[in-house]
């Protein structure tokens, strides 16, 4: 068996066209990239969590039946989100799976919560974007209107309180909060709790 690394017959047939026709190509990949977000923002407005799930599965998002995302929620690469099992998710949040977004079971996140995995680095000369992927415990809370940045791990059971902004990992059973979130207090480990719960019309 050879040792020549495999090459699609996309990529071979992108490779033979003339400048111009890639150029074209990658054009139409943009512009399909962003009208997909666009589509997928305005199917968080209809009110049927069947129709919005299905919708979401189609674009390539992991997303389990027994999970929940109430509506307005916008994404980033959803192909790249991993959501687990018995997981509520607010109305109106934004998900990023640019860089990888894991999502563990039992997971709730409150209205309004954003989580990113990429940024712009400040220093960089041409405004570079920079990104790591965020992993999400099981039973962990987020409440509303939080925002969590690329490259942080929430440990399992932990809280983050309302309107936080973690920018570094949270331990497991533990509680933060504030700009940037810090300690507040440990939680109990005895969660058995399922969610899921799926607000009609919502």
């Amino acid at each position: 068996m050879s040792d020549m690394p495999t090459i699609s017959l996309r990529s071979r047939v992108k490779s033979a066209l003339p400048e111009p026709a890639r150029a074209t190509l990658a054009w139409r990949h943009a512009v399909w990239g962003d009208l997909r977000l666009r589509l997928l923002a305005e199917v968080g407005h209809v009110p049927s969590h069947g129709v919005r799930n299905a919708c979401y599965r189609a674009a390539g998002m992991a997303l389990p039946e027994t999970s929940s995302i109430h509506w307005r929620a916008e994404f980033y690469a959803p192909e790249r989100i991993v959501i687990g099992d018995f997981c509520t998710i607010g109305d109106s949040a934004f998900l990023d799976g640019r860089s990888g977004l894991n999502i563990g079971d039992c997971v709730n996140l409150g209205s309004h919560v954003s989580i990113y995995t990429r940024e712009h680095d400040v220093d960089a000369c041409d405004f570079a974007e920079t990104g790591a992927p965020v992993s999400v415990g099981h039973h962990a809370w987020i409440s509303s209107n939080s925002i969590v940045l690329p490259g942080v791990t929430i440990g399992a059971g932990a809280v983050v309180a309302a309107g936080a902004v973690v920018v570094r990992d949270v331990p497991e059973f533990t509680v933060v909060g504030g700009n940037p979130a810090r300690f507040i207090r440990e939680r109990s480990r005895d969660l058995t709790y399922r969610l899921g719960y799926a607000k009609r019309f919502v």
